[in-house]
């Protein structure tokens, strides 16, 4: 029979050897190899009974010596690669799968195997008297013909393992590798030649990985399982944006897979022809299910804008004609200076103004509405207007030594500020910040100009209050200079800036 080590006598020894460690490779496999992984220990037990049944025909045959050679080729070709294959199971499988706590890829297992299979087949052809050197030098001129004709075949396999290598996905996330959004879908399979991917629509495409290897991929499981959505929403120009983002978050909370933290916000994105555009930006740990997510956070938000009575506006151009009729303008227009003039009784050094001057005030003061967080007035800021709050609060705020912000009150509804700028042009001696959404009724030194002229003896009036009111604010504001001027020379003086700032 011939040997493991070539085609001389018969040394039963090396054969005993041999397959002795073929049986205790494969012992060796199925002891350490995980419960799931077991039944790759089938293959090489298979190519070990193949060996012994070669094996066994070539002793059977020795009398046939073109028979027994070939019969003995086989025997030493199958009894070599059981050992391979056990060799690769414990390398791999094992020793590889342990360290880095994963499955090894399956291309990387498959690379591995070939490598010792060619590796088997050279040692077997050496083992029966063949040079491999001199097959590969006559076959030269085959391989450059099969290399080109398999070049996009080898281009795939280079590329799925540096794919493997690189690792940007593995199977079970979800990845973009083209524009359509179609082209989204979940990986189920890395082979040779190819990735698939199904995708929402349960298409499966079979995607070659040498375009992988070329496109940008976007990985959508990856640093985790949680991914920002955007939905976009058109509301009318006649709701302010700040009562539109408080409804719509309203809306959203609580609504199934989408996420609580991070929190969700809304942007106003764009003027539109038929409204402002916002967009919601929102985060879900569900991407499977992203379109079923999306539709929910939609439904909410249609019922939360109607139960707001901010009505969504169609998308198109709507010419309106109003046949509007002289005594109905008017009434609309008296109404409005009946709630200017309202307004305006809450400050107090007014209420010296007679009645007409009072309304004649109110129907040239304008209305001025403020976002959360806008800047009103600024410290040091020059400005001649007054500053009645119809709705909503204000922060008033001075600098610290570090340049940080010191609230030292909050203004609501019927409270005022910039009363010495109005009268006397001086400086801002304070920022005011809007804290809220707030609608301010704005005296202007224009509209007050005339109104004061008509109306001169109001003046000393007019400055006994404001040296009232201004000293409560320096206490507040815990100013030294607090009464260090008697207040007769200081009326006197403020008096004289009035008059003057007004040009009487």
């Amino acid at each position: 029979m011939e040997t493991l080590l070539g085609l001389g006598k018969i040394d039963r020894s090396v054969d005993v050897v041999g397959i002795a460690t073929a049986i205790g490779l494969l012992a060796l496999a199925q002891f350490l190899l995980g419960k799931d992984d077991k039944p790759r220990t089938r293959l090489p037990l298979a190519y070990l009974l193949l060996a012994g049944l070669f094996g066994l025909l070539a002793a059977v045959l020795e009398s046939n010596a073109n028979v027994a050679r070939v019969f003995s080729f086989l025997y030493t070709f199958f009894l070599l690669a059981s050992c391979g294959r056990s060799l690769v199971l414990l390398a791999v499988d094992v020793v590889f799968g342990r360290r880095t706590h994963r499955a090894p890829p399956r291309i990387f297992r498959d690379l591995t195997q070939a490598v010792v299979y060619v590796i088997v087949l050279m040692l077997t052809l050496r083992a029966v008297g063949v040079e491999p050197g001199s097959l590969l030098t006559t076959s030269a001129l085959l391989t450059a013909v099969v290399g080109l004709a398999l070049q996009d075949t080898l281009g795939n396999m280079v590329s799925g393992l540096a794919l493997q290598m690189q690792r940007p996905f593995q199977v079970g996330d979800w990845i973009q590798f083209d524009p359509d959004p179609r082209q989204i879908g979940q990986v189920t399979e890395v082979n040779w030649r190819a990735t698939t991917v199904i995708t929402s629509d349960l298409v499966e495409l079979i995607v070659p990985n040498a375009l992988l290897a070329k496109a940008p991929i976007r990985n959508y499981s990856r640093p985790s399982n949680i991914s920002r959505r955007t939905v976009t929403v058109t509301g009318p120009y006649e709701s302010s944006p700040r009562r539109v983002h408080d409804a719509i978050l309203a809306a959203i909370d609580g609504t199934p897979g989408v996420l609580a933290d991070p929190a969700p916000w809304v942007q106003t994105r764009n003027f539109g022809e038929s409204g402002l555009e916002y967009a919601i930006y929102f985060f879900s740990d569900d991407f499977a299910g992203r379109d079923r997510v999306d539709g929910h956070v939609r439904d909410r938000i249609w019922y939360a804008l109607q139960r707001g009575e901010v009505h969504i506006p169609f998308p198109q151009r709507t010419v309106h004609m109003h046949a509007v009729s002289e005594e109905s303008r008017g009434r609309s227009l008296e109404r409005e200076l009946e709630r200017r003039d309202r307004v305006l009784r809450c400050v107090d050094f007014l209420d010296v103004l007679p009645p007409e001057a009072h309304r004649a005030l109110a129907a040239a003061a304008v209305v001025r509405l403020y976002a959360p967080g806008e800047v009103i007035v600024s410290l040091g800021e020059s400005s001649g207007e007054l500053y009645i709050i119809d709705r909503g609060t204000v922060v008033v705020e001075l600098p610290r030594e570090d340049r940080s912000a010191r609230e030292i009150a909050r203004l609501g509804s019927g409270k005022f500020f910039g009363e010495m700028g109005l009268m006397t042009g001086e400086q801002r001696k304070a920022t005011v910040r809007a804290s809220d959404e707030c609608e301010l009724i704005v005296v202007s030194h224009e509209a007050f100009h005339s109104t004061l002229a008509e109306n001169t003896g109001v003046i000393e009036k007019i400055s006994e209050l404001l040296l009232s009111r201004q000293a409560e604010l320096e206490a507040v504001a815990d100013s030294r200079d607090t009464m260090i001027e008697p207040m007769q020379d200081r009326s006197k003086r403020l008096i004289s800036q009035i008059k003057s700032f007004f040009k009487l």
